[in-house]
């Protein structure tokens, strides 16, 4: 009996350090209106714990290939590349909290909240201006 207890333990331990790490892993995004993949996003890990996330790759080949749409220095910088997570932070668990994420296509920059699934084979992630619950939702799909 001990020794099921421990494994069920030990199982549940592995699963959420591997569910809570965003670290080097790469995603799928779906775009609402057509439900056509729209990109790859990469994230990375900073070194004061937060992560940040670039597209590493357009899918959709009809996008534009620069954010006209972005302000400031990002105005016209190529849409590979661009950094469009920041500040995002484990909050417990499968958790993320605190970031902002930037939409290309609108220029705009909202804040954003992400929670994994326990396979960690997806990732939902709110995207919202003031609270939380007046945002929307996309679920994004592992792929490395």
């Amino acid at each position: 009996m001990k020794k099921l207890a421990l494994i069920t333990f030990g199982s549940l331990l592995a699963t959420s350090a591997f569910a809570a790490d965003l670290n080097n892993t790469q995603w799928k995004t779906i775009d609402d209106e057509s439900g056509k993949a729209k990109a790859i996003v990469e994230f990375k890990k900073q070194s004061n714990g937060s992560y940040t996330a670039s597209i590493a790759k357009q899918l959709d080949t009809t996008s534009k290939k620069t954010c006209d749409a972005c302000s400031g220095s990002l105005k016209g910088k190529p849409i590979e590349g661009l950094t469009i997570v920041q500040n995002l932070k484990s909050d417990s668990g499968n958790k993320f909290t605190g970031g902002t994420i930037l939409d290309p296509k609108s220029g705009k920059t909202y804040k954003m909240n992400a929670e994994m699934a326990a396979n960690g084979k997806t990732l939902k992630v709110r995207g919202y201006i003031g609270v939380a619950a007046l945002g929307r939702n996309q679920t994004w799909y592992r792929v490395k």
